[in-house]
């Protein structure tokens, strides 16, 4: 499908996005595991955080959906049932990760399969730990689909990661919860600590690293849960209210965890008028309002311990960027290659179609030069965040733009062109 989209001039109101996905992942695993009754609130309306509703359904949950809450009944300590079929984890490499050290604990066999794109996903960097935790994996080289054997008990590790990443760390966590002995996971660069705080667990500093620890004490009871709107989905409303003229926007109840917030304090950095205002702490995380208005930007440098921190904001950032004073460079950013696209290559390849110089590293891009050109649709390749992204560089055209496959967008916020539509101011 390509969807056109028309130059906005100016924005004005408020939004009120959808729950956190990383935190509705987390609160539905973490709910599953505990023995009895858990309550969500505002739990994402995404197509992943669906496969991971669906997933836990086949292994003998039961979660019903309200108006605004969802309910889960957990089935305790290596309570799930064994699944009739594999599991199929669809777009959603928080799912296939985060419950293959779940399901490495349980006393049946299962499979894990997903979708073309995160078929091609590497999984070996989960799949390592949990090995030296003495779980059985077998894999097709490293990927989806994932066969995971039962094993008479998981061991505790101490596990240094070789490569930030949140959905790793909290594969290890989830199997850790497993085993009476403490497993121990050290991070040199920081990722998002959702599964942390959800769990409630033991986390320090030491010698510059951050050190996580968890076992069977940790076993989650049932509770009651918040999710936070999603601060990633509000980045892209954020960054073209920055770039509109004569517009304010205030979103609402926004995550506001430090591993998460670093895209706004670049976007501070570049001279971006973003005020916070915290409201709350819900299960260790921070909630509060954004109020964003129009800014002139101008482009620093990303410094590379920062881009863990930004991962999944870099497309947004990059669009801010490209109309920013100054050039825009990332380095030090390979992991884009490996996620729903490879999308270096993707915001190269739609940038180049708007005249822009741009310049492809292994690691990254640099682009500088002034738009000239604005007649080919964008592609989104498949990946949501490239077609979000993309459609908020439309909006800022003169003559607008298109983007083809904007349909990926349901895999973290399917009321996308709502919610910017509600926005743009009508003259």
């Amino acid at each position: 499908m390509i969807q056109s989209f028309n130059k906005i001039n100016k924005l004005s109101g408020s939004l009120s996005l959808s729950g956190d996905k990383s935190i509705s992942h987390r609160a539905l695993l973490i709910s599953s595991l505990s023995d009895g009754k858990s309550k969500i609130k505002n739990l994402s309306d995404s197509d992943d955080v669906r496969s991971t509703i669906i997933c836990l359904q086949a292994l003998g949950i039961e979660i019903e959906s309200m108006k605004n809450e969802t309910i889960v009944i957990g089935r305790g300590f290596r309570g799930y049932q064994k699944p009739l079929k594999p599991l199929y984890a669809g777009n959603s490499g928080t799912t296939a990760r985060l419950l293959a050290g779940i399901l490495a604990a349980q006393n049946f066999e299962s499979t894990i399969l997903g979708d073309e794109s995160l078929s091609s996903r590497p999984m070996k960097r989960m799949i390592e730990p949990l090995t030296q935790m003495n779980a059985k994996i077998e894999s097709r080289d490293g990927n989806l689909p994932l066969r995971i054997f039962p094993t008479d008990n998981l061991i505790s590790i101490k596990y240094a990661m070789p490569v930030a990443s949140a959905q790793v760390k909290s594969a290890i966590l989830l199997a850790g919860l497993h085993s009476d002995a403490t497993t121990t996971v050290i991070e040199s660069t920081p990722a998002r600590n959702h599964t942390e705080n959800l769990l409630n667990l033991e986390v320090s500093k030491e010698n510059q690293k951050i050190v996580s620890k968890v076992s069977k004490n940790n076993y989650p009871e049932p509770k009651e849960y918040f999710v936070p709107n999603d601060l990633s989905s509000a980045m892209f409303f954020i960054v073209l209210t920055l770039l509109s003229h004569n517009s304010e926007l205030t979103i609402n109840n926004i995550s506001l965890n430090p591993t998460r917030t670093e895209c706004l304090n670049i976007l501070k950095r570049m001279g971006g008028k973003i005020q916070i205002e915290e409201k709350g702490i819900s299960n260790s995380e921070i909630f509060g309002d954004i109020i964003v208005q129009s800014s002139h930007l101008k482009n620093i440098e990303i410094s590379s311990e920062l881009i863990p921190l930004i991962i999944d904001e870099i497309p947004i950032l990059s669009v801010a960027g490209i109309f920013a004073k100054g050039v825009f460079e990332l380095r030090d950013a390979s992991e884009l290659r490996l996620k729903e696209s490879d999308r270096i290559k993707a915001i190269c390849a739609n940038l180049l179609k708007l005249g822009l110089d741009v310049e492809e590293f292994d690691d990254g891009f640099k682009v500088s030069g002034s738009i000239n050109k604005q007649s080919e649709p964008f592609n989104s390749y498949g990946d949501h965040r490239i077609a979000m992204a993309f459609g908020i560089l439309s909006s800022l055209l003169k003559d607008g733009g298109e983007v083809e496959g904007l349909e990926s967008v349901s895999v973290s916020n399917p009321d996308f062109l709502k919610q910017l539509n509600s926005i743009a101011v009508k003259f």
